[in-house]
């Protein structure tokens, strides 16, 4: 009789231990795991998104300095060609 209630404490013990600490910690890992995983997608994302815009701020500058470039006077000067009329 003395050692069916024991091992009914030790159930009941086992049972509290499993259902008060282990499965709440088990949900609380994954819940922080997901959230990390969305926190680092987030940033993977906005790592991209500034990559894209660096790149098209520099491809926008080339783009102005090769049109300023065609469009600046030769440094030689401007050569003229005429014909002298009489």
């Amino acid at each position: 009789m003395l050692k069916t209630l024991f091992l009914i404490f030790i159930a009941y013990l086992l049972y509290k231990f499993i259902f008060g600490f282990v499965i709440p910690v088990y949900n609380g890992t994954k819940q922080v795991r997901k959230q990390m995983n969305n926190v680092q997608e987030q940033m993977r994302r906005a790592y991209q998104e500034q990559q894209q815009a660096a790149q098209q701020q520099q491809q926008y500058q080339e783009r102005q300095q090769q049109s300023h470039v065609q469009n600046r006077p030769s440094e030689k000067g401007d050569y003229i060609d005429f014909e002298e009329v009489k």
